[in-house]
């Protein structure tokens, strides 16, 4: 659940060519399901501290600085092996602040790899255990493939619920559907 842009935004430039070289070393060495979980804990904290997340973004922290706290950071949280490899890496290449974009790039690459597409959800509000897997087989009988499920709950959408896999979007929203009647009326007079 990246905080930045959206999940299935196709990530390029300096963050996808480190996802894509993090990638191609976990597979190499067998290791992409190690370096996934330690990437979703470094995201967890990343997601919690504010500090952490000062410390990734900031110009203001000297390469050394960054390092030391990052090294600090992964041994308390008992990150290890490539993952904190890669992201020692990142920090002393100065390039810290791309690292959320390096996991939503390494996750895709592995989605890709596993045949899994990523959908996204948006529903007014959390929705029974019951319907998320109704919404789930839906999606994946559309998909033709197994599904990455990111649900978000967003109050101002009223009712009806936003899907997106991959490029397609499905806007059932009650909000939307107000939007064009509305739109609809003011076009009328």
């Amino acid at each position: 659940m990246a905080q930045n842009g959206s999940e299935g935004a196709l990530v390029s430039g300096v963050a996808g060519r480190y996802a894509l070289a993090l990638f191609e070393l976990a597979r190499d060495e067998r290791q992409v399901d190690d370096v996934s979980q330690n990437l979703d804990r470094f995201e967890s904290l990343f997601n919690e501290s504010d500090d952490l997340r000062r410390l990734v973004k900031s110009p203001a922290y000297s390469a050394e600085q960054q390092e030391a706290a990052i090294d600090a950071i992964l041994s308390k949280a008992g990150i290890a092996g490539l993952a904190a490899n890669f992201i020692k890496l990142a920090a002393s290449n100065r390039r810290l602040f791309a690292l959320p974009d390096m996991i939503r790039g390494y996750r895709e690459k592995v989605r890709e790899s596993k045949g899994i597409v990523h959908a996204e959800v948006r529903v007014a509000e959390k929705p029974s255990d019951a319907l998320i897997k109704d919404i789930e087989q839906t999606l994946r009988e559309v998909a033709g493939s197994e599904i990455q499920l990111d649900l978000k709950v967003d109050p101002s959408l009223i009712g009806g619920l936003v899907v997106k896999i991959g490029s397609r979007m499905v806007d059932a929203s009650l909000r939307t559907k107000l939007n064009g009647i509305r739109l609809a009326m003011h076009a009328a007079h």
